[in-house]
């Protein structure tokens, strides 16, 4: 009895400390078909209730993120994707139209980052995709990518020095994930819409490995990539504070908020 008390005043502390996470959310979208449904009013206040202090926010067809971001321009940080409609998903990269659509947005509007698109293997060399790059590499913005290894590494050929996020850690193994970690500095991942790094609210060994080693290059995101999920933003928001606390605090505050607050930082 002695022993399970002194557990919980060691470990109590850290639970609640995990509990009060803030959290910024690098993948969020509020597309066409989720604006009659979560006004943006009411999605604001879906993520302030889940304690979201800053998120990531793209959406098919551009209006979504910026009748967001009107509405609470210190929490929303915009993304601009190269999806008119949910439809261009698998067109997009042959679609000769695009690079002309995201320059007339980015002359409107301000963007964190070009993303998230899906893109994989050898379409990453194909000329729209070519063209994506140079444009965020001359305005300076962060690539979003929903993208294989193969598709990764040649987007960093293309630009050596761009800064990609990695969205759903490519739906890799950890092992596998770590190994691009290590190979490009300039790789951060988000962990979207996957729950295989933590069960019961305790972190998978290999996964830890991966946290511990790159403290630093790890955000957290709910995925609301259809209108349904928005409802999901607060329970997700506690199931990651749950498995976080099973983290070191300062891993743990990394991973939920502070590796996005200094991606992305506030504009003065």
């Amino acid at each position: 009895m002695q022993l399970v008390a002194l557990l919980v005043l060691v470990f109590a502390p850290v639970a609640a400390r995990a509990a009060d996470l803030p959290i910024f959310d690098a993948h969020l979208h509020y597309s066409h078909d989720a604006w009659e449904v979560v006004s943006p009013k009411e999605a604001i206040a879906m993520l302030r209730k889940a304690g979201v202090r800053r998120a990531l926010v793209s959406s098919s067809g551009d209006d979504g993120q910026q009748r967001m971001a009107a509405e609470a321009p210190d929490l929303v940080i915009p993304e601009l994707r190269p999806y008119r409609s949910r439809a261009d998903t698998g067109t997009w990269f042959r679609d000769e139209t695009v690079p002309a659509y995201l320059e007339d947005r980015l002359k409107r509007f301000r963007y964190a980052g070009i993303g998230e698109f899906h893109l994989y293997g050898t379409d990453a060399d194909l000329p729209v995709p070519r063209r994506l790059v140079e444009i965020a590499k001359q305005r300076g913005l962060f690539l979003h990518a929903h993208s294989d290894v193969d598709a990764v590494e040649r987007l960093f050929k293309q630009w050596p020095q761009a800064r990609i996020l990695w969205a759903h850690s490519g739906f890799d193994r950890p092992e596998r994930v770590r190994e691009m970690l290590r190979r490009h500095k300039n790789l951060w991942c988000d962990l979207a819409f996957r729950t295989d790094y933590a069960s019961g609210g305790k972190v998978d060994s290999e996964w830890r490995k991966a946290f511990l080693e790159f403290p630093d290059r790890f955000l957290l995101g709910t995925d609301t990539y259809t209108p349904e999920r928005w409802h999901y933003v607060a329970e997700h928001a506690v199931w990651a504070r749950g498995w976080l606390a099973d983290l070191p605090p300062q891993v743990a505050e990394r991973i939920a908020w502070r590796n996005g607050e200094a991606l992305f930082p506030p504009k003065k």
